[in-house]
């Protein structure tokens, strides 16, 4: 009777450590961090298929915005998320902070989504917003609105598209 405790004890104190590697090694695989926020695009938001996968679209789209002279705040290929700082469409400057915006009406913020749609092809999408107003008690994305059509920051948004459509192609419509 004493030997078959001594086994089963033994038996169950050498399963343990391994199913405890087991499952601390999938739940450090399985990472719920990601740079996307937790909200969509507004509806206004321009968009375009592309022949491209988005591991491949947001480094190129991350060029494109920099050479715009926007500053990138995050940008995540895996995640296919692009994020700029604040841009002033008028000074064409940046600005890190949006407490500190000089002019709310022409200062935008482009957030662009990347996603699959069928193998090889992505789905860009690119927001620009704006803040009308300023209110510290409140989250920023209560305050930003899609800017309109005929905004400096909706232009610079299909500008933008239009370039990484001209990169990396989009598919024709059947005929």
């Amino acid at each position: 009777m004493g030997w078959t405790e001594t086994t089963t004890s033994l038996q169950s104190r050498s399963v343990r450590p391994t199913v405890r590697l087991s499952v601390a090694f999938f739940l450090s695989s399985c990472s719920p961090v990601t740079t996307r926020p937790d909200f969509p695009p507004f509806p206004q938001a321009t968009s375009v298929v592309l022949m491209a996968r988005r591991e491949r679209v947001i480094p190129i789209l991350a060029t494109l915005v920099a050479a715009e002279s926007l500053r990138v705040r995050r940008a995540s290929p895996v995640d296919g998320y692009l994020e700029t700082d604040w841009y002033d469409t008028r000074t064409h400057r940046s600005f890190r902070d949006g407490a500190y915006i000089p002019d709310l009406a022409h200062a935008v913020k482009l957030r662009c989504w990347a996603d699959p749609y069928v193998p090889s092809e992505t789905i860009l999408t690119i927001e620009a917003a704006y803040r009308p107003r300023y209110d510290p008690s409140r989250t920023e994305r209560d305050l930003e609105a899609a800017v309109p059509e005929g905004h400096d920051g909706y232009a610079l948004a299909a500008k933008l598209l239009a370039q990484v459509k001209e990169k990396v192609g989009s598919p024709q419509a059947p005929r």
